[in-house]
């Protein structure tokens, strides 16, 4: 449904470390969307416990569990104050027309601009933490209308908890 992409390998390496994931036909991308949504705060939109959701369901400021590698369908969600692997905290937003690839890999670098260091408090060459995205695949982006890369922030000395957001480092 999704690729996740670590932008520090990009820019060291030259190429993105991804993990591909992949839909296969229809009847995946609709239980994808089925899945429902975590128990949130009303006022905050916060979750306010652990759930298992579908990949579309994932939302700005969440925090989750390592996705791993392979077909991503679903991800551990989790309250941002328990221990987590990653946040999400940027979104992109695509414009409409035919998927392409070196698009979305020239708009994901967004991710490591102006919106990291605003949420960090420095800037991404001189932090410690790291990112990787959530991008649409080709079958997304033409079966569910799959517009959104989501940047994720996560800290490869391990679990956090708590929001990055001015982390500072």
């Amino acid at each position: 449904m999704t690729t996740m992409r670590t932008r520090r390998a990009l820019m060291l390496a030259g190429s993105a470390v991804a993990l591909t994931v992949a839909l296969t036909g229809c009847s995946a991308i609709n239980g994808i969307l089925g899945n429902g949504d975590a128990d949130r705060d009303e006022e905050t939109g916060q979750v306010t416990e652990s759930s298992n959701v579908g990949v579309f369901a994932v939302k700005l400021g969440d925090c989750m569990m390592d996705t791993g590698t392979g077909v991503l369908t679903d991800a551990n969600i989790l309250p941002c104050d328990e221990p987590h692997d990653q946040e999400v905290y940027y979104e992109i937003t695509m414009d409409d027309g035919d998927y392409a690839e070196d698009n979305i890999n020239a708009a994901s670098e967004e991710c490591i601009g102006d919106a990291y260091t605003s949420f960090v408090g420095v800037a991404y060459q001189d932090s410690a933490l790291d990112v990787t995205t959530l991008t649409p695949t080709k079958e997304s982006w033409e079966q569910a209308n799959d517009r959104v890369i989501q940047c994720i922030i996560f800290d490869p000395a391990g679990q956090t908890e708590g929001s990055l957001a001015g982390a500072g480092r």
